[in-house]
């Protein structure tokens, strides 16, 4: 299948409310992942390795937070004129065949772009999330698609059971044609689930989107389709035809889109389950240059991944410390994520949280705890929002959320 009868389409316009206080001035795919990169770099670097040049990303919630990280597709050599990358934004128009403003869901979404996966006329549509962390070569999936001459195929993965319920669960018989598919069931009865990586039939897609608004639109005028999300209609829709498929994704995967799954990611990393240093592999990002860390006489690190530009004079353990981080002298940093140019002051204490940018956790300060329980929920993990500061020798307790500077706590 050649590249140019392939578009892809990252889906990165949520508001991500899952994660709380980072999300207030960002969209969740521009969250930064281990120091050094975002998630978005995920998808757009695995479509890079997949040799897919053509890639629609659709954006709409705190946008400038993503157009900046992007960077045109330059780290992916998607800044080209034929193909590359194009930015699907939320639009108005006269035409009354087209949806105007925020798309409810990621199917609905696609309902508002039909109109140009029609005109554009691809051999195959891949559709993606943009928070997930993996490593894939959707050349795969595009020769089982090829292969089983399916109308869809669902890219899998497996979880813990009790993870599988956050999710979309899927079972298929032996030749691989997909026979069950339940959208966050209450009780999962497998542990395989969607990856939330598709491969469709253009022409099949527009058909069920067009057949299924007559379903769930309700006559109103709210701008809402009733679509929602991939689970509730759409893929439903396709697994009833009986020629949708699975393939399954080797290794590792993981939806980071809440606070304990963004954690565990991380956790993941420092103890080598994510190799994020595979040459063949690697994940390409937009980074501003920065000097080399500086780990001072007397500093204790172990267990930690410490990004250029830091200096550390304290105590890390188990943590993940961005780029320009400093952690002042007598300070200690246990089981944390801090993004960049962030301050940890003299002889404060950061435990199980997430310190986002260029926050100042004042002198004597002592922000989380100690969760009791394993694996550490999202309501345990502390989250301190952009740009805060945190007074002297306060206390931000276990699970506690302050929000961005300049918004009111909730």
């Amino acid at each position: 299948m050649s590249r140019s009868e392939v578009v892809a389409i990252v889906q990165a316009g949520g508001k991500g409310s899952r994660m709380d206080v980072l999300t207030e001035s960002r969209a969740k795919p521009a969250l930064p992942f281990g120091g050094n990169y975002q998630l978005i770099d995920f998808p757009l670097s695995t479509l890079h390795r997949s040799g897919i040049d053509e890639v629609w990303l659709c954006v709409q919630y705190e946008a400038h937070s993503l157009l900046e990280q992007v960077a045109g597709g330059r780290p992916w050599d998607l800044d080209r004129t034929t193909g590359g990358l194009r930015f699907v934004l939320p639009q108005q128009t006269s035409d009354h065949d087209t949806e105007d403003g925020f798309a409810t869901g990621n199917a609905d979404l696609l309902y508002r772009i039909r109109g140009q996966i029609a005109d554009r006329a691809p051999e195959v549509v891949i559709v993606m999330s943009a928070d997930h962390v993996y490593s894939f070569d959707l050349e795969d999936a595009l020769r089982t698609h090829r292969d089983a001459g399916a109308e869809c195929t669902i890219v899998t993965t497996t979880c813990p059971r009790e993870e599988a319920s956050a999710h979309a669960t899927v079972t298929a018989r032996a030749d691989g044609t997909v026979t069950g598919f339940a959208y966050k069931p209450q009780r999962p009865t497998t542990t395989v689930i969607a990856a939330e990586i598709f491969v469709y039939d253009p022409e099949i897609l527009v058909e069920a989107l067009e057949e299924l608004i007559s379903r769930t639109h309700d006559g109103s005028d709210d701008g809402d389709t009733g679509l929602g999300d991939f689970g509730e209609h759409l893929v439903p829709w396709f697994v009833g035809r009986g020629r949708t498929v699975t393939h399954r994704m080797p290794g590792y995967w993981i939806d980071a889109g809440r606070p304990e799954t963004y954690m565990q990611a991380h956790r993941d990393l420092i103890d080598g389950t994510i190799d994020l240093a595979d040459s063949r592999w690697p994940i390409l990002t937009r980074q501003p240059q920065r000097p080399a860390a500086r780990i001072a006489d007397g500093a204790h690190v172990a267990d930690s991944m410490i990004s250029g530009g830091a200096r550390v004079f304290g105590e890390v353990r188990r943590s993940v410390i961005g780029p320009g981080v400093v952690v002042e002298r007598g300070a200690r940093v246990f089981d944390s994520v801090v993004f960049a140019d962030s301050v940890i002051r003299a002889s404060a204490t950061v435990d199980w949280s997430i310190i986002d940018e260029r926050v100042v956790i004042g002198q004597g300060a002592s922000v989380g705890g100690r969760p009791r329980t394993r694996p550490v929920p999202s309501e345990k993990i502390t989250i301190v929002g952009m740009d805060a500061s945190i007074a002297k020798n306060s206390h931000v307790a276990l699970g506690g959320r302050v929000p961005p500077c300049g918004r009111k706590p909730r």
